[in-house]
């Protein structure tokens, strides 16, 4: 089975480590091949042993702007040509849009009679636009997968009757393994932060709505009471072009400024983009996930695969991964009050009740998201997908 997949950035954030996983492991039988613009995801695809192929990329939101929008549609429209050029050219029996912005892209390709699967990682904000995006979508697609039943919930709330199965993303357990990373030295590795009471970390890019600016507000609580505890924010602010829907240039500002006005300086490390990442989550004793809303929680399966707790939010996709108390806390979000709260009780649990929670979440992540299961799971979608083509063809 040919199968391309389509991406509509160069850069490696959340959606991407999940497609470079399903190309590490693939499901049985398929051929890929990778359709995206040059850069990083495309260097870690042939680093794979996968071809690619380049096409345009775009940062356009999914909001009306004057400028942006006509932009964005001009991006989207020439890589829609360049994907049903490859898709011809190859004899494709499959295309995999790898989010709703490559949806996008397949929806304006046509590709017929070839098998359509988009891939949608995030929920949009209610709205015309959105609306009409994922209508688009439901109607030109043969499969929608969400990567959660929140975010299927959400393509069903603004296109009713769309195709959707629900495929939790997958987490690399060799890679995520505890026993290969000694946690001692990884903490000393830190410096003056490893040598904390509390190790927290936040592992995300840089963007108002995964929640930084509660982490850090929460942390002030936390120190005010005693607690000896320091934060890694780990990530940096991915898109930073005028063309998306947030400001996050001014977002990291702002933190920087709640930092200071905390005098948490000596408390937060800014780590950036670090390749080290298992290193630096086996070194914590929590990672935190203080998002507004989730639509699956990525860190979250790499963390308990560490063996390390977690506390996230229980808005969207966590509270499928997480079960409150076991491995775990689940808060809601924008509240530095139930944060502080949650953290303490990560913190009075000791040593042992927080190897208790880890090892409950490593045995978690091994039941439900080892690789294995979730390429099996994206196979079976591609094969009701192609039965439902051929019929349709017929």
């Amino acid at each position: 089975m040919k199968v391309i997949y389509v991406n509509h950035t160069a850069a490696v954030s959340g959606a991407e480590h999940s497609l470079l996983s399903l190309l590490a492991t693939p499901p049985g039988g398929v051929r890929p091949r990778v359709a995206a613009p040059e850069g990083p995801l495309t260097t870690a695809v042939r680093e794979l042993g996968v071809p690619s192929s380049a096409i345009a990329g775009t940062d356009g939101s999914l909001r009306l702007h004057p400028l942006h929008t006509p932009r964005a549609l001009g991006e989207l429209s020439l890589a829609a040509w360049q994907v049903r050029r490859v898709a011809r050219r190859e004899g494709v029996d499959l295309v995999h849009a790898n989010s709703i912005r490559a949806g996008i892209v397949l929806g304006l390709a046509r590709l017929q009679p070839a098998a359509t699967v988009v891939h949608v990682r995030d929920c949009l904000p209610p709205g015309a636009l959105a609306r009409a995006t994922m209508r688009l979508i439901a109607s030109t697609a043969t499969t929608v997968i969400a990567n959660s039943r929140y975010t299927a919930d959400s393509v069903r709330a603004l296109a009713p009757g769309a195709a959707v199965e629900v495929v939790h993303n997958p987490v690399d357990l060799a890679r995520w393994d505890p026993a290969r990373i000694d946690r001692g030295q990884a903490r000393a590795r830190l410096g003056a932060a490893g040598e904390r009471a509390l190790l927290l970390g936040v592992v995300a890019q840089l963007s108002p709505w995964k929640g930084q600016d509660t982490a850090i507000q929460a942390l002030r609580i936390v120190c005010e009471q005693g607690v000896d505890a320091h934060l890694l924010l780990i990530g940096s602010a991915k898109f930073t072009s005028g063309a998306t829907r947030l400001d996050n240039r001014a977002y990291v500002e702002r933190l920087h400024r709640l930092v200071a006005r905390a005098g948490l300086q000596e408390r937060v490390s800014w780590l950036g983009e670090r390749g080290d990442v298992p290193e630096l989550v086996r070194a914590l004793d929590a990672l935190l996930l203080p998002s507004w809303e989730e639509p699956f929680g990525r860190a979250l399966i790499e963390a308990m695969a560490l063996g390390v707790p977690v506390v996230a939010t229980s808005v969207g996709g966590p509270a499928e991964i997480v079960s409150d108390g076991s491995e775990g806390y689940l808060v809601p979000p924008r509240d530095p009050a139930a944060w502080a709260r949650a953290i303490v009780r990560i913190d009075e649990l000791g040593e042992q009740g927080r190897h208790e929670l880890g090892r409950a979440g490593r045995l978690r992540v091994e039941r439900e998201f080892a690789g294995q299961h979730h390429a099996e799971a994206v196979g079976g979608v591609y094969e009701r997908a192609l039965t439902e083509r051929r019929g349709a063809n017929l």
